[in-house]
């Protein structure tokens, strides 16, 4: 698409359902390759991300099948421990690969990965949490090579709480010999859907939504049905774009609780807002007032909100500020 025409002036109004978060499926995908047993992940969105995601599984040798909502991986033949540089360079996180490809072959191959360009999102919490697991890795020429011989459990300590470090060393976790327990883990709601996603595949792991993470190591893990949470910034961006044009939307399929922060701000630049179970009602009142947002790990205030916010901010009374702390 070379360019989008907008025409103005219209309020948005209507109901909708939230689909499965991006955020969940990709680590789920990636947690696939832990079984040779069959995965059917429910609800999978037909986004460019998931694409490529299954894009890389395929190229590590898993069968890849779909039905009306759902994506169905087998990864009893996956041979390739090596994700093609071509789609890392696509997909920021092929970086999830790491922890779940070297806990299926020992080994795992990968570049640095790409994706969105909002600001240095470094790795290096993802290596280091792997090198305490007894991981060796070896840098060179824009490639990442980890071998290991054995995966040890151990006591993880992230610098910051990193919802992709948190999720690759969970990942390389579940069959070590003994407990590994990350601290200062992410408290992200989807940390606890992977968390959800391991255990009904057999894996023993607690504390996710907590700042401690804890992941006993189990000898197999089997196939699994399962649907993900739906996602919290595709909710957040149709309650914005309602408050933002004086509309009014009932929307379906989001646990209000993860996404209550910006529940409360909303409500107070004179939006009504009602939310129970996983439906939320939003009325505009008319032009909203000014606000102030800092963004910060969950639960706070999301960083992939803050672009929207940034846009809603342009037509309240007053002047609006926002601090970005992630990026």
């Amino acid at each position: 698409m070379d360019k989008f025409i907008i025409e103005g002036g219209g309020k948005l109004y209507g109901r909708t359902e939230i689909q499965a978060a991006k955020n969940s499926v990709l680590p789920l995908l990636a947690a696939s390759v832990l079984t040779d047993e069959q995965v059917t992940i429910r609800d999978v969105p037909a986004i460019s991300d998931v694409e490529n995601m299954l894009h890389i599984l395929s190229e590590l040798g898993c069968g890849i099948s779909r039905t009306a909502d759902s994506v169905i991986i087998d990864s009893v033949n996956a041979v390739s421990h090596e994700i093609p540089a071509r789609l890392t360079k696509e997909l920021r996180s092929s970086v999830f690969m790491l922890g779940s490809v070297l806990t299926r072959f020992r080994r795992a191959k990968i570049s640095y990965p790409g994706g969105c360009d909002i600001g240095l999102r470094p790795i290096e919490m993802h290596l280091k949490g792997l090198k305490q697991l007894g991981v060796e890795i070896d840098e060179m020429g824009g490639e990442i090579n980890c071998r290991a011989a054995s995966i040890r459990a151990g006591d993880i300590y992230l610098d910051f709480p990193s919802v992709g470090a948190t999720e690759n060393i969970m990942l390389a976790s579940v069959f070590t010999d003994g407990t590994t327990v990350i601290h200062n883990a992410a408290r992200e709601p989807e940390i606890v859907d992977l968390q959800n996603f391991l255990n009904a595949m057999g894996a023993s792991v607690r504390g996710a939504g907590s700042d401690t993470v804890a992941i006993a190591g189990v000898k197999k893990l089997h196939g699994v049905v399962y649907k993900p949470i739906s996602d919290r910034i595709e909710t957040g961006t149709f309650l914005i774009a309602a408050a933002m044009t004086g509309g009014e939307v009932e929307i379906s399929g989001c646990d209000c609780e993860n996404i209550s922060v910006l529940l409360h701000k909303l409500s107070d630049i004179t939006c009504k807002i009602q939310s129970k179970n996983d439906i939320i009602y939003l009325k505009s009142s008319g032009r909203p007032d000014a606000f102030h947002i800092d963004t910060r790990p969950y639960p706070g205030f999301p960083t992939d909100l803050q672009a929207q916010m940034l846009a809603l901010s342009t037509i309240c009374r007053g002047t609006s500020t926002i601090t970005e702390n992630i990026f």
